[in-house]
C-alpha cells in the first residue's frame, strides 16, 4: 500500500493524470509492436514520444498563466505533468540511443557533433534530469523551497531548447 501510494499518490485525480498521460506512449508502443507505425517505425516512435514530451512540458508551463487568467487551478497536478513530460523525453532519448543508433557510442557522439538539433535536445535533457530528480517532497524540504524554486526555473530553458530542437528538425 505504501509503495502504491508513493508511486500513484493518494489523490485519485493525480493518479488519473498519470494514467491518462501514459496512454499516448503505451498506444504508440503498441502500434509499433503490431507494425502499424508506417514505413519508418523507429522514426515515428521517436518523433511521437518527443512530441508528447514537449506537449506535456508546455502544458505544465501553461498552468500558472491559465490560473492567473481566471482559469482552473491545476497547480497540484503540475508536478505530475512535468514528470510525465520527463518520462516521455526519456523514452524519446532511449528510442534514439537504442533503436535508432543501436547503442553505438561512436555514432551517437558523431551525431552530437554533426547535428546541432541533437546537441540542443541533449542539452534540454541534461537540464531536465535534476528537475526530475528533485521533483519530490523530500527534495523540496531538503533543498528549501527557495533554492528548489530557483532550480526549477530552469524548466523554461529546457522548454525553449526542446522547442528549438523540434523546430530544427
Amino acid at each position: 500500500a505504501r509503495l502504491r501510494r508513493l508511486v500513484l499518490g493518494a489523490d485519485p485525480v493525480r493518479r488519473a493524470v498519470y494514467i491518462l498521460g501514459a496512454v499516448p506512449g503505451v498506444w504508440t508502443f503498441y502500434l509499433g509492436v503490431v507494425d502499424q507505425l508506417g514505413a519508418d517505425p523507429v522514426a515515428t516512435l521517436e518523433r511521437t514520444l518527443g512530441l508528447w514530451g514537449l506537449r506535456l512540458l508546455v502544458l505544465g508551463l501553461a498552468i500558472t498563466p491559465l490560473r492567473r487568467l481566471g482559469g482552473p487551478s491545476l497547480i497540484r497536478y503540475r508536478r505530475a505533468i512535468g514528470l510525465l513530460a520527463f518520462y516521455y523525453v526519456c523514452a524519446h532519448l532511449a528510442v534514439y540511443l537504442l533503436l535508432d543508433r543501436g547503442g553505438d557510442l561512436s555514432t551517437i557522439w558523431a551525431d552530437l557533433i554533426k547535428r546541432p538539433y541533437i546537441t540542443v535536445g541533449m542539452l534540454a535533457f541534461v537540464i531536465l534530469v535534476p528537475l526530475a530528480v528533485t521533483s519530490n517532497g523530500a527534495m523540496i524540504r531538503r533543498m528549501g523551497a527557495q533554492a528548489w524554486q530557483r532550480l526549477h526555473k530552469l524548466v523554461y530553458a529546457a522548454a525553449a531548447l526542446g522547442a528549438l530542437h523540434f523546430l530544427m528538425l
